[in-house]
């Protein structure tokens, strides 16, 4: 049965859900498992920065989350290019995760839409497998500042266009995993 998870995304999966939905917990069981029944290398691309204690701590606990089996590469801003540097036929990568990488874009006043298509072409080349990790946040109010509404726009606009060119996409909520586009999952 494990020798199926693989398979059972094609080769690229988009991980989708609210702030503590399990997503996180989702997307790398996933590559675990493919890790127990394949000979792949894993490698988590790391999107996140340490602005603050609460940030740095919640760096720590992903760390610790994760076993020997895998290998960090930090991609704050280079999302592209470090995804394109770590891939191989026999790699599955792991993104966690997309909101902080629009973030980071926005604050470092980057065009989201050429870095967008940059991801896609990168995403589309890859020779291994990656799992996307990303949170939904166009489900709750309208945000009250513009910076805010603007994140929640490209956010969304992402969103739609990776959903559009992966696999398979899995949306997590309270831990529970639903199947939106792909294989039925294991």
């Amino acid at each position: 049965m494990v020798q199926s998870v693989g398979a059972a995304f094609g080769k690229s999966l988009f991980v989708l859900g609210g702030a503590r939905s399990g997503k996180s917990r989702h997307a790398q069981e996933t590559a675990e498992a493919i890790a127990t029944a394949e000979p792949v290398k894993l490698v988590y691309v790391a999107t996140a920065q340490a602005f603050d204690g609460e940030m740095t701590d919640r760096i720590a606990r992903h760390r610790a989350d994760r076993d020997d089996r895998w290998e960090t590469v930090e991609a704050p801003l280079a999302l592209p290019e470090a995804l394109l540097a770590a891939d191989a036929v026999d790699t599955v990568l792991l993104v966690d995760c997309l909101t902080l990488w629009v973030s980071n874009l926005l604050l470092d006043d980057v065009p989201i839409a050429a870095r967008t298509d940059a991801l896609l072409d990168a995403i589309g080349r890859l020779e291994g497998r990656i799992i996307v990790v990303s949170n939904e946040v166009g489900l709750g109010i309208v945000p009250d500042n513009a910076l805010a509404r603007r994140f929640r726009d490209a956010a969304g606009f992402l969103h739609q266009r990776i959903a559009a060119e992966v696999d398979s996409v899995d949306m997590v909520m309270a831990g529970l995993v639903q199947r939106w586009k792909g294989p039925p999952r294991p």
